[in-house]
Order: C-alpha cells, then structure tokens, then sequence
C-alpha cells in the first residue's frame, strides 16, 4: 500500500466562529449553515493557502469532516436533505481546490451519526445501522469519486454542546461489534477501491473502550481481518495527546496497514499560544517504529482537539507560528527521517526568521517547560489505569482550565514522594523562560508569546509551591493576588485568550490512610484486570455512578459533566 501523510483542514471553517470555548473536534457545522458565499470564497481561500503549503512540505493527503453532512439518504427527512444538497455543492468546490493543490482527500465519520427523525425511521424499519452505513457509503462513493477514503471513529462522539442537525452516538459496544462492522463495510469499500481508516481511539466507554491498549481486544477485533481497503490508525500512546507515554504496543502487534495518529497543535499544552516543542518526542517514536510491520505513514492533527478559548489557526494566522513548526518538523522526521535540528533550521530558512542556533535553543528550554512544570515529572511516569482508561500524565491542566485545590493538592502527595526535586524543577523552568525572552528576540519570534507563557507557568510554579511547599503560609494570598493580575493583563479571548484558573482552597474532609486505601482500589498499576476489577470497577462503580447523578448530582463537578462528552461516558 503507497504512503499515507494526512493533515487535517477544518482551520478555515472556523472563521467568524465566535464563543468564549470553541470545540475543535469537529467543524461546527450550526455555524457553517449560517453562512453566505463571501463566507464560502473565503474558506476556498483559505484552504488553498493550506493545501500548497501542507503539499510542499510533504503530506499528500488532508481530512476533512464529514459523510454525515454530505451524504444523501431517503431515510433522512427532507428539510435536511435540502441542507446536505447546499453543503454537498459548497463541499465540492472545496474539494477541487485541495484536489489542484496535489492532496487526496479523506473524509472524517463518526459511527454513528442521525438525527431524531433518522433513528427512529430506523426502528421503525428495522433496518440494522451497519446495513444503513453500508448503503450510505455505497451512495456517498459513488457520488464522491474525488474522496479517496473514509477516515472512521468509533470510540468517541459529539460533544453535549454540539447543537445540529446530526448528532454522533456510541453504537459500537463490543469487540464483536467492532468486527462485525469492519465485514460489513469493508466490500463496500473494496468495490469501489477506496480506504477505510479505522481509528481505535477511545475514550473508555463500554467493552471496546479499551481498544487502544488492551491486547486482547485489539486482536478480538483485527485478527484475521484481510482487506486492501483496511487501514488501522492508532494514537502514539495508550492515552490521548500527552507527554511521557510509550509507543503503543499494538504497532507491533498486526501486520496491518497503519498509520500514527499525532498532534501538532497540543490541546493540552497550550494549542500553539506558546512553543510546545514534538520534534525530539515524535523523532523517538519514529525511531521504535521502524521496528514494526507495515507502518505506512501518519496522520497529523494540526487544528483539531479540545474545548478550549485559544483560536489559532494553522497555516493562516502568522501568530500560529508555534503551530506550524510542530507540522513541519513532525512531517520532515517521519517522512524523511530527518533530525529535529535539521528540520528546524529549515523552517527558520524557509520562513525567513532570526538565528536558528538561537530557535534551536529556546525550543530546548520550551520542552524542559512543558516536560518539568505543565507535567509533573514524578506522576507523569506512574503507569496508572482507572476501569478502560489509562489516566492521563497531567492533573493540573486540562484544555484551557489550571486547576488549584486542595484535594489535588491531597492527591499529588500521594503521587509524588519527592518533592523537593518537584520544586526545584519549578524554579529551574521559571529561569528558562527569562532566557527564553531573550532567544525570542534574537530568533525573532513573537517575543509576547514567551511572556505569555512566562506569565501562565508563573501561576503553574506558585500551584507548586501550594502543592508541596511546607513553609508556605502565605501562598493561598499570593496564588489569588496572582490570579488578580493574570486575569487582568490578558482577556477572555482575543490574540492570547487566558488560561480559567479554578481555586478551591477548602480542605478535603477525607484522612489520607481511606485516601490511599480509594486510590489503590480504584486504580490499577497494570494494564491486565484485576479480580477487584471485574467484579466491582467494571460493572458495580457503573451502577453507583448513575444512582450518584440521579440522586446527587451536585456531587459532580459541573466541568466533568458538561465539558466534551461528559464523565458519565466513562462509567459506561
């Protein structure tokens, strides 16, 4: 099978897309339906810009979303269909500029999407949703001879604040499913000699929720699977876009086709506001992968992933400079297998910056940042699973939220038995980042983003101090004051949207022997079950959790159960 380098273009359908968080998961198609056709020669624009670019850096393939709003089915009610006949005209012309610019093009579906009408029509005819997908696809080939395949996720859906016409859901449940749904779809596929990419990302729900590092469910779906049109494509790690994560076995583990899904706009790690340097992570696991069968390209996500207020938009805004290093680096060491260094310099070169010595050296001191004071480095390599999920290496930071509160302070003492090095590893990074100030100049680089960055791991490195410090009595007063002043300088949204600081001072009422005693029965240091969790973890915490949400829902932080999909999803 020939290389695969995707690079996702839904950038351009945000423009105008104006909310206080911004869910980057998928395009936001309630706003896209609003739009005139100066919006539409806009976007064409703006993905020409995209596509030359990501061509001459050496992707040859773009993702873009998506079949539910572009395929026609007689199940769907006619208001809809009308909307899909205007996306479908729009779409086209999108698709000719990216098809000019030398990209094949692969369209994003989530099994399985609907809308109300749609689902219930199904009921009614009691069609089966694979029978339903597999006459879709057969219509949406045929109508799409430009879209060369299908990019499928099945382990994640549509966000509570997607507000559309077409809402994803989790219908595939088991291992079982899985495979069903692969033969069911895949001669579809075959006939008309397009891909099926097949993600087995998950976020933890039901039995296939551990499809992307569990062993055996990998194999109860893959195994014996032969098809030309069957692309597997798998996350670098056992958990979403984090640092400190080994290369996920599973590459080793099928003879496959398949690709390496990674990000170069780090959802977690700021979304390109400051540098947040792939290079020498991404050149490790390009190095281990060489070692695995069948690898035959990446899919790198340059816009897409979080809830989150930061806005910049790869490839278009000249303030996304952080982001587009990442793309370039990233495709020039798993492509060419070039060095960091190397790639580098040539995107110094190629965008007519400062002194690349002077680049080279900030974006070092940038990863100790990220690595030592966003991470903490001492829980970061505990190995930790929680049900089918494995816990992600950061606590403190999640999308644009830093949270400081007493219960994680209790929860990170647990974790960390050396906190004089986490300390220490703080002001060393605070340093960095004044020596940082001064390469951004010499690089000329934006010299306001470091001090953004500055500005946010100073509040990280005071949380430090609250987290581990004994002598500290005033740090409550100073955090706030320095919230205070954080939330002064920088605006809810604009150029350098703030990070939301959420402090909750008020002690955790809980003596920290029942807190190890919670930890260590809830939580698991191994990939393989334990008795306890099968017989309670699994099945018995699903049932308390939704006792618990019916008749107590305030116990539930309402960040936990209103953002993305909401952590009832995991109890699933």
């Amino acid at each position: 099978m020939s290389p695969i380098h995707i690079i996702d273009a839904i950038g351009p359908f945000f423009r105008g897309y104006d909310r206080r968080v911004i869910n980057w998961s998928k395009i936001p198609w309630d706003h896209v339906g609003r739009q005139g056709a100066a919006w539409w020669e806009q976007v064409c624009r703006d993905l020409n810009v995209l596509a030359r670019q990501a061509a001459s850096w050496g992707f040859n393939t773009v993702s873009i979303d998506d079949v539910a709003h572009l395929a026609l089915h007689d199940m769907v009610e006619p208001d809809v269909r009308h909307r899909i006949e205007r996306y479908r005209a729009e779409m086209r012309r999108c698709f000719a500029v990216l098809k000019k610019a030398g990209l094949n093009i692969h369209v994003t579906m989530d099994v399985f999407s609907a809308t109300p009408w749609l689902k219930k029509s199904l009921r009614i005819a009691r069609k089966p949703v694979n029978v339903y997908l597999a006459e879709l696809m057969d219509r949406f080939l045929t109508d799409f001879p430009e879209v060369s395949g299908i990019i499928v996720r099945i382990g994640e859906s549509d966000g509570k604040d997607v507000k559309d016409d077409f809402h994803s859901q989790l219908v595939i449940q088991t291992p079982e499913q899985a495979r069903e749904f692969l033969l069911a779809l895949l001669p579809t596929f075959e006939k008309h000699q397009r891909l099926m990419v097949f993600r087995t990302w998950t976020v933890g729900a039901y039995p296939i929720g551990d499809l992307m590092w569990h062993r055996d469910t990998f194999s109860r779906v893959f195994d014996s699977i032969v098809s030309s049109a069957l692309v597997v494509s798998m996350k670098y790690g056992e958990s979403d876009f984090f640092r400190y994560l080994p290369l996920n076995r599973n590459f080793f583990r099928t003879s496959l086709p398949k690709i390496v899904e990674l990000q170069t706009r780090r959802e977690y790690e700021g979304c390109g506001e400051y540098p947040s340097p792939t290079g020498w992570m991404y050149e490790e696991y390009a190095r281990e992968l060489r070692q695995a069968e069948n690898v035959i390209g990446c899919m790198v996500w340059c816009q897409t992933g979080g809830w989150v207020p930061f806005r910049r938009l790869a490839f278009l805004d000249a303030e996304a400079v952080w982001t587009d290093l990442n793309t370039f680096v990233t495709i020039r060491v798993m492509k060419d297998g070039a060095l960091v260094e190397d790639a580098v310099r040539a995107f110094a070169k190629e965008r007519r910056l400062g002194d690349a010595d002077a680049l080279l050296e900030l974006l070092r001191l940038a990863d100790e940042c990220i690595r030592e004071l966003l991470y903490i480095e001492e829980y970061a390599r505990q190995k930790l699973f929680f049900r089918r999920v494995r816990i992600p290496p950061m606590l403190q930071v999640y999308w644009g939220n830093i949270f400081v509160s007493h219960s994680l302070r209790r929860l990170l003492r647990y974790f960390v038995r050396d906190a004089d090095a986490a300390l220490r590893s703080a002001r060393r990074c605070l340093d960095n980042l004044d020596r940082m100030m001064e390469l951004a100049e010499r690089a000329h680089v934006p010299v306001k983003d470091i001090e953004y960055m500055r500005d946010t791991f100073r509040l990280l490195a005071l949380s430090r101090e609250y987290y581990f410090a004994e002598d500290s009595a005033d740090i409550e007063p100073r955090i706030l004051a320095a919230k205070v002043e954080y939330k002064t300088k920088y605006a809810k949204r604009g150029l350098r949207p703030r990070y939301r600081i959420k402090t909750d001072f008020k002690p955790l009422l809980l003596n920290p022997r029942y807190l190890a005693w919670a930890v260590q029965f809830l939580m698991r240091r191994q990939r393989g079950y334990r008795v306890v969790d099968r017989i309670v973890v699994l099945d018995g915490l699903s049932l308390i959790y939704r006792f618990i949400a019916a008749r107590k829902p305030h116990w539930i932080p309402g960040f936990a159960s209103k953002s993305a999909m909401g952590v009832d999803v995991v109890f699933k």
